[in-house]
């Protein structure tokens, strides 16, 4: 009986020891879960004190607090793997890091917060609960921005160092972030082809085109030369026609898709181009410019004289227009005077009737040599046509004058 009675005391030692254990377990849990709603809690907090100076030190002891919790729910293997200490780790890490800019320090905090919002991301997948799953989302979203924020930051100072690969990474980050946004996509293209990572340039520049990007026309343009650059005349034709063709507005890929087509020996097929649309439309002033354009590089300067004078019938200031017109006149007159002065010294009858010719093309330029300055005084292209016309008339004073005009333009 003894034995009996011994026996029925040892087995309920056993049962609460038993339960004690459960306890202290399910107390552990707790205990895990409840740094990570500290973690949330305190990184909410810094949060919305962040950028507030009056709060500064707050922000700062909450976001340490923050760190010191999510590394201990982080730690333990009940917590570590859930999606919420995940998201709560990339976003006090992502802080931390924007903090800190210092390389050595940032760079880690960094690694390790876009290592946990992948998996946050990932462990998104898994929960069911509608308000759990938002609560986790906001949290990534908001550390995915700062990382964006930061990469951003890093990738300007690389670009303008020169470390153009380095930064064509930063901001590669930045479009894996917002894979339509146009700054990452316009940022990570430019660095590519400064890096001489063409193909690289050429697919975030593609991508830019399929958005509304404000200066996609330069981005045609750009491209134009990268596929020149290698060597590949047919797709720098292509994408310049394109260009000029979804923005028939911008003379400067108009003026492109005229000089590529005109390189490449495809002069009577670009001219003959913009003659048509002129019939179908007269009164456009910039058609009149590109055919000027095109007549100027194929090497009629009669044409082309003729073209810029129509486009100022339209529109008397039309800049563009008035520039090249005067350059239109000012050549022959430029080159006149050249030859003359070649001439030997016992052509004197010849020099004398060369250079009064040459004067007298020389004036004929010289009031839309003005205009063009008036219209704009701070091109420096149209105060380099009238200094030559000054060069031309022997007249120093004006161009030292006009010369330093120009000068102070590049200050």
């Amino acid at each position: 009986m003894f034995s009996e009675q011994r026996k029925i005391k040892i087995m309920k030692i056993k049962f609460l020891m038993i339960g004690l254990i459960g306890l202290i377990s399910v107390n552990s849990v707790f205990a895990q879960k409840g740094e990570l709603s500290n973690a949330k809690d305190q990184y909410n907090k810094y949060q919305g004190l962040r950028g507030q100076k009056t709060f500064a030190a707050m922000a700062t002891t909450a976001l340490n607090e923050a760190k010191v919790s999510i590394d201990k729910a982080a730690a333990n293997e009940k917590t570590a793997k859930l999606p919420l200490t995940y998201a709560v780790k990339g976003g006090i890490y992502a802080a931390l890091a924007y903090r800190d800019t210092v390389p050595a320090i940032q760079t880690p905090l960094f690694a390790t917060a876009d290592e946990a919002l992948k998996n946050a991301s990932e462990g998104l997948k898994s929960i069911t609960n509608t308000d759990e799953k938002n609560d986790a989302k906001k949290i990534i979203d908001d550390a995915y921005q700062t990382l964006y924020v930061i990469k951003y930051n890093v990738g300007v100072k690389e670009y303008q160092s020169g470390k153009y690969e380095a930064a064509y990474h930063s901001f590669d980050f930045m479009r894996s972030i917002k894979q339509d946004d146009t700054t990452s996509l316009y940022l990570t293209g430019l660095s590519a082809t400064n890096a001489k990572m063409y193909d690289e340039g050429l697919v975030n520049y593609k991508k830019l085109l399929t958005t509304n990007y404000s200066k996609n026309p330069s981005i045609y343009s750009d491209m134009s030369f990268i596929y020149l650059t290698k060597k590949d005349t047919v797709n720098a034709i292509k994408i310049v026609t394109e260009g000029a063709t979804r923005y028939p507005n911008d003379a400067n890929l108009a003026k492109r898709e005229i000089e590529l087509n005109l390189q490449t020996g495809k002069a009577t097929e670009v001219i003959s181009k913009i003659e048509k649309a002129i019939a179908a439309d007269p009164k456009n002033k910039t058609l009149y410019y590109y055919a000027g354009l095109a007549y100027n590089a194929s090497g009629n300067m009669a044409k082309a004289k003729e073209s810029y004078e129509k486009a100022l019938e339209i529109d008397p200031s039309y800049f563009e227009a008035t520039l090249n017109l005067g350059y239109v006149l000012l050549n022959p007159a430029i080159n006149l005077r050249n030859a003359a002065n070649k001439l030997p010294t016992s052509k004197q009858k010849e020099y004398d009737e060369s250079m009064k010719k040459a004067m007298a093309l020389f004036e004929v330029a010289k009031p839309v040599l003005v205009k063009a300055v008036e219209l704009r005084p701070t091109s420096y292209e149209a105060l380099y046509n009238l200094k030559n016309y000054y060069l031309g008339k022997n007249d120093m004073v004006n161009a030292n004058a006009t010369q330093k005009r120009m000068d102070a333009l590049k200050q």
